[in-house]
């Protein structure tokens, strides 16, 4: 899953070169923001002790995901980003959030 989600942030940060300069310190800067807190939460999920410790920091993720969606709806409507670039980021946010889910609903099916 981490892959998958690190895979998400460089595409995410491949799309916003073609970004407007004016939006460095906005909304570019927001969706770099949110798409690297989800594998970074992860990797530090994973390098901490403890299932409850996991489990806390795998929630993270999820609402960086969220924040991810959000930003890319703005995008869009902003037409900052292509179309077929927004559909293809957003199939690989689809993607992780699938997984994030399922990871979410086992862990919380073993405590």
């Amino acid at each position: 899953m981490w892959q998958k989600a690190h895979e998400l942030t460089l595409a995410v940060y491949r799309v916003k070169r073609d970004f407007p300069r004016d939006e460095v310190y906005g909304l570019t800067a927001q969706l770099c923001r949110s798409s690297s807190s989800i594998p970074a939460n992860l990797a530090e999920g994973c390098g901490r002790g403890g299932d409850s410790e996991f489990s806390r920091l795998c929630r993270i993720p999820m609402g960086s995901a969220s924040e991810l969606e959000y930003h890319l709806l703005l995008a869009g409507d902003l037409e900052v980003i292509r179309a077929a670039d927004h559909v293809a980021v957003g199939e690989q946010l689809d993607e992780v959030e699938a997984m994030l889910s399922g990871l979410l609903k086992k862990l919380k099916a073993e405590s």
